[in-house]
């Protein structure tokens, strides 16, 4: 498989980003951002791109990808819910839509969150927003499109968060979530448990559309973790 990873700097896609690198079925990673990873591989290429609601000026790079990871994505903390949309819902479709006019072939794997309300009548502003993402992303002409919902998110293999607060959060709940994570392995997920389920997704698809935290890790564990 050829893959593109959409925030392949940030936390999750960390985590992506290394089980796509570790696995054999993949021959070639292009990773689209603002700015490049900090790990270099043979298979990784860097596509530096800055202006993530239009894709036309790199429309080519787009062709022959048959899985697309969506893991960009923003706090709505202190946000009005215009701009959250604008970040957590146009840059979306943006990505999505022009994937799905050059390679209509592609999975497309879209990093949401548990609690993400899908009827969009939630009073909560991001809720709202994720499920119009969400919903959206169904409708357009791709091979297949797969939503994952994780909650609690334990970093893993040098992944961390490109937020300073995150950072210091992390820092200081990491031994206790580590503590937990083997009494509740279905609830905390770590970003290994994610990168695998979303590669499994692309893969070998999945029953359903959503799947939430119960559901990726099973989907995770349909490979052997490395």
């Amino acid at each position: 498989m050829k893959v593109m990873i959409w925030g392949a700097t940030g936390m999750v896609g960390q985590g992506v980003l290394r089980e796509c690198l570790l696995a054999e079925d993949v021959t070639a990673v292009v990773a689209v951002g603002r700015s490049a990873p900090r790990v270099e591989h043979p298979k990784l290429q860097t596509l530096i791109h800055t202006e993530l609601l239009q894709y036309d000026a790199i429309a080519h790079r787009l062709g022959g990808i048959d899985a697309a990871f969506f893991c960009l994505g923003v706090s709505s903390v202190g946000m009005d819910e215009q701009r959250y949309a604008t970040i957590t819902h146009d840059m979306t479709l943006a990505a999505a839509q022009a994937l799905a006019r050059i390679s209509p072939a592609a999975t497309f794997v879209y990093l949401s969150g548990a609690g993400a309300d899908s009827a969009e009548k939630s009073r909560t502003m991001w809720q709202r927003v994720r499920g119009g993402t969400e919903n959206a992303l169904q409708r357009l002409p791709l091979k297949a499109v797969y939503i994952v919902r994780p909650g609690i998110i334990l970093p893993k293999h040098g992944a961390r968060s490109k937020t300073p607060l995150y950072r210091v959060l992390y820092l200081l709940l990491t031994p206790v979530m580590s503590l937990f994570r083997p009494l509740f392995p279905r609830r905390i997920l770590t970003t290994q448990t994610l990168g695998l389920a979303m590669l499994n997704l692309a893969r070998r698809g999945f029953s359903r559309p959503v799947l939430e935290t119960g559901d990726i890790y099973a989907v995770s564990h349909t490979a052997k973790t490395k």
